[in-house]
């Protein structure tokens, strides 16, 4: 058994989501946020057999694309402000951050 933990941008969380649950995965959903654009993210826990590794991980590819996006920086507060670039700034964001965990027991009451 084996434990994947997704951290995905709040934009691909539902499409996720459903993809998941239509093909018969049990997920758990959680509220969370980034630390480098402090924006909203999902984290998904997904218990699964060995064996279903790899569909999870088709879908969560399949579902969980980069985009670039601009954004704003925030001014140096105390810093040298020589370098401070007062535009935005675009940056690649979205995707999947995958974690695939071993589970060495698992239990339902």
């Amino acid at each position: 058994m084996k434990l994947v933990i997704v951290v995905v941008q709040d934009q691909d969380s539902n499409k996720l989501l459903n993809a998941l649950t239509d093909h018969n995965f049990r997920v758990t959903k959680l509220s969370s946020s980034g630390g480098f654009l402090k924006s909203g993210n999902t984290t998904f826990m997904i218990g699964t057999e060995d064996i279903r590794v790899d569909k999870a991980l088709q879908i969560i590819k399949d579902n969980c694309k980069s985009r670039d996006q601009l954004v704003a920086p925030v001014s140096p507060m105390g810093g040298n402000a020589d370098s401070f670039i007062p535009y935005p700034v675009e940056v690649e964001v979205g995707g999947a951050t995958v974690f695939v965990l071993p589970v060495e027991q698992f239990h339902q009451f």
